[in-house]
């Protein structure tokens, strides 16, 4: 038996179809919240459903806009705390402010260990969320984080596409970790891993690259898409280097003004992404891999006290979906 007998699913303004879609994996409902904004601004939480001693997920990416979904999320928290919820996971997809884990100039910020900071005070016990930009941000929480991998999704989904000489490459070293498991996931393919510099932000110059492409399918593995510069440059080079074709794999999908309009304009010819962050481009080149099935079998996997470690990579497989959880509304 659960420690908590209850289950329930509440979701913010910021991916309101991935909770439906997450609800509908484990036959719940999602149970009634308004979420709203006064006219200044500033949000409004009222928690409309019973959740007392309920063992209680919040759906909601921090994704754009950034603070205003971040601000609904922690008042969220406090009104659940405030409702006597008996424990409260916060399920972020995509956690904003990911990239400023540590400070690369003097007097600089490290957000991501503030955001943690927040999360924490407002009164959430544990989080859950995907393909961080560094996994170190784990360390900032002192409460239990479920860290979870899209690539085994991704890679499914390219394995299906039935690619010929692939090579995955790595567009810089912090993306190696990433790539080296995407490719043992594809029957250890070649690894290539690329150099860049970054002048500026969201500038980027790649000067030199280790491995080969020439006559290959490149398939480049990052944790999340915003400019698309980084991308775009790695592909320019891996062109100049005789790859035949560019596949972009990421998780986040963040597109940040006209990033896919330079992503259809580049050497890429697919970009692969998740749903972590809602995506309303229509794009062609651009592909979604739904995680619903997989964050919904997490969130059974820890409201059953069952190993979240432990789960296979076939997560996303449809029969795996229909596990014996009981079904508590």
């Amino acid at each position: 038996m659960p420690q908590y007998e209850r289950l329930a699913l509440l979701s913010g303004n910021a991916h309101p179809s991935l909770a439906q879609a997450i609800a509908a994996h484990i036959n719940r409902q999602l149970g009634q919240i308004n979420v709203s904004q006064f006219r200044d601004g500033e949000s409004h939480v009222q928690i409309l459903d019973d959740v007392r001693g309920s063992d209680l997920f919040l759906i909601q990416p921090t994704s754009p806009s950034v603070n205003q979904h971040l601000m609904e999320l922690l008042v969220m928290i406090d009104a659940a705390k405030r409702a006597s919820a008996g424990r409260i996971t916060a399920v972020l997809p995509y956690y904003g402010y990911a990239r400023q884990e540590k400070k690369t100039n003097g007097r600089e910020p490290i957000s991501a260990k503030l955001v943690a900071n927040l999360l924490t005070v407002a009164g959430a016990d544990r989080i859950l969320t995907m393909d961080l930009s560094a996994p170190a941000i784990e360390g900032f929480f002192d409460i239990p984080v479920d860290h979870l991998s899209a690539i085994p999704l991704l890679m499914q989904h390219v394995a299906a596409l039935q690619l010929e000489n692939v090579v995955v490459v790595a567009p810089d070293v912090g993306a190696v970790q990433r790539a080296d498991q995407a490719r043992r996931l594809l029957a250890n393919r070649p690894l290539a891993i690329l150099f860049k510099d970054r002048p500026e932000p969201d500038e980027v110059e790649v000067e030199s690259m280790v491995g080969e492409v020439e006559g290959c399918t490149v398939l480049l593995v990052d944790d999340l898409i915003s400019t698309g510069n980084t991308l775009i440059a790695a592909a320019q080079m891996l062109k100049a280097r005789g790859a035949q074709r560019v596949i972009a794999v990421a998780t986040h999908g963040v597109f940040a003004e006209r990033a896919v309009d330079n992503l259809a304009a580049s050497p890429i010819e697919r970009t692969i992404v998740t749903d972590t962050i809602p995506l309303e481009t229509g794009a062609p080149h651009i592909e979604v891999v739904s995680i619903a099935p997989m964050l919904a079998e997490v969130i059974n996997r820890i409201h059953y006290g069952i190993s979240v470690s432990d789960l296979i990579r076939s997560i996303g497989d449809a029969e795996r979906q229909q596990m014996a959880y009981p079904s508590r509304r």
